[in-house]
């Protein structure tokens, strides 16, 4: 995988030029027993806040990693960490983590149109992991850490579609990506321990030596998109 650096930019320039016509494991033994619910959504954000947002999926390897990320963006409200891309209904963390189901470990972002657009967390989201690696991301192997890009539209779906021909098309990375493009149908929140695991958890080997470090990799490349007094 090259380094983005330099890329981030300039690639999303190519996208929205080319896009503007479309519009726009160290952590398996812990309480696995709990069940889990679908978000319906969280009930953290008032009615009137949920007005002004509006949600994006994606997986790209372990939620504790991807939900701290996308919560320092700006123009993200709230972010959820759950399961989504399988069929089985009411996936527990003990059946997801040991690849008991067809889900993937993944986020629900709620975020502000207005203060940052679809595009810009597609982009978030392809920078802030490596795209290319089947069913894995870092230490973590399965399919559940595999990488997806979820869409709930056409227009979704251009944009995911058109930031890959853009990466493919500059040779952004040595190998082709393999991110799914899945149409989304149902999110799972998982168990309430899982919920901002980083910020409650900062002694957590696997957040120390994984989270964090992946955590800072993505602060060194988006800058500008993170919100003010990010840690």
């Amino acid at each position: 995988m090259k380094r983005l650096g330099k890329w981030i930019i300039p690639v999303l320039a190519l996208f929205i030029t080319a896009s503007c016509q479309s519009k726009n494991k160290s952590k398996k033994s812990q309480e696995t027993q709990k069940k889990t619910e679908k978000v319906e959504p969280d009930t953290k954000l008032s009615p009137q806040d949920l007005e002004k947002y509006e949600t994006a999926y994606f997986a790209s390897g372990c939620f504790w990693c991807v939900e701290v990320i996308f919560e320092n963006v700006k123009g993200v409200a709230e972010v959820i960490s759950g399961y989504a891309g399988g069929t089985e209904e009411n996936p527990t963390y003990e059946q997801v983590s040991y690849g008991k189901t067809s889900h993937a470990e993944a986020v629900e972002v709620y975020y502000d149109p207005k203060v940052i657009s679809f595009t810009e967390l597609v982009q978030v989201f392809f920078g802030s992991h490596d795209p290319t690696t089947l069913n894995r991301q870092g230490p973590d192997r399965g399919p559940q850490y595999r990488s997806i890009a979820f869409y709930k539209n056409d227009s979704e779906k251009k944009v995911i579609e058109a930031y890959i021909k853009a990466l493919t098309d500059n040779r952004v990375y040595d190998r082709p990506i393999v991110t799914e493009v899945m149409p989304f149908t149902i999110f799972y929140k998982a168990e309430e321990y899982h919920q901002d695991y980083e910020r409650r958890n900062p002694d957590n080997p696997y957040i120390r030596n994984i989270s964090i470090p992946r955590y800072n990799r993505f602060k060194k490349n988006f800058a500008e998109y993170l919100k003010e007094n990010t840690h």
